[in-house]
């Protein structure tokens, strides 16, 4: 028997994982405040899931972070879920309580509202309609933010109309859905603007939704990271509005998970994004 302290253990889950920055930024944050402690990328396949979950206490984790394919299962496989989890339909963080309990929160919102805050600080959510283009997991986390800092409106439009119809179903009568092939149109007095989908990623299709109708006193910010200047913030950059790129939602969502884990609160900085793009 040894009377050493355990080294606490984390990292993200997903299938494929190699491609998370989450290591990088964990890694960075454990060194800079001199903790002890280890995050991983776990490449986990769905059917081994709860297997894995149960596991992992067992071997000294105190948490993880979830990915895709894995944000909405979770749920079901957790003890404890957050209020926000359950409206926005997933979860991104996970807690092994001494208890034993799996406590499952998104941390998603914060991380989308953070990060604007950050970036965009003259940014007002009740100062005009939100457009929000996109209606999978990462949409339902923006939507659910941006009516919980008081935005009056939120217009949605997804490629597949069901989709947004659903959001509107779920958080009500202040979310108005468009037409894909309309989308420009949601631009009208908008004051805050969101590519929540996954157009202008690498490996992706190219946001082609024409943004002619956007306002200049608009701020404008992108999901996507990979590439950090998507072609739809050049383009509203170049039409004079504040643009906010997609990496700070990384930071700042990953934030409350470190804190819980290893004890401190780290602060997202530039030094923080430095280090997460530094080959």
């Amino acid at each position: 028997m040894t009377d050493l302290p355990k080294v606490p253990l984390a990292g993200v889950i997903g299938s494929p994982v190699a491609q998370s920055r989450s290591p990088r930024l964990h890694g960075y944050w454990l060194r800079r405040y001199g903790l002890a402690g280890h995050y991983v990328p776990l490449e986990v396949s769905q059917a081994d899931l709860r297997e894995v979950l149960a596991a992992m206490p067992k071997m000294g984790f105190v948490g993880c972070n979830v990915t895709i394919p894995h944000k909405e299962t979770v749920l079901q496989l957790a003890d404890v879920v957050t209020d926000r989890a359950a409206l926005i339909g997933a979860a991104n963080t996970l807690i092994f309580r001494k208890d034993g309990k799996i406590h499952a929160d998104n941390t998603d919102g914060y991380g989308f509202i953070a990060n604007l805050r950050q970036n965009a600080p003259g940014w007002k959510p009740g100062s005009g309609p939100a457009a929000v283009f996109g209606a999978g997991g990462a949409a339902r986390a923006v939507v659910a933010s941006l009516l919980e800092v008081g935005v009056p409106e939120i217009r949605v439009t997804n490629r597949t109309r069901p989709r947004a119809e659903a959001l509107r179903a779920e958080f009500g009568a202040k979310v108005v859905v468009h037409d894909w092939v309309q989308a420009g149109n949601m631009l009208d007095d908008a004051a805050t603007v969101v590519n929540a989908s996954s157009l202008g990623m690498v490996g992706k299709p190219e946001f082609l939704v024409p943004l002619d109708g956007l306002m200049p006193s608009a701020v404008v910010t992108d999901i996507v990271y990979t590439p950090l200047r998507t072609r739809f913030l050049e383009t509203a950059a170049a039409m004079g509005c504040v643009t906010v790129d997609g990496l700070g939602m990384l930071l700042h969502q990953a934030a409350p998970g470190f804190e819980r884990w290893f004890g401190t609160r780290p602060e997202v900085d530039q030094a923080t994004r430095d280090a997460v793009l530094a080959a």
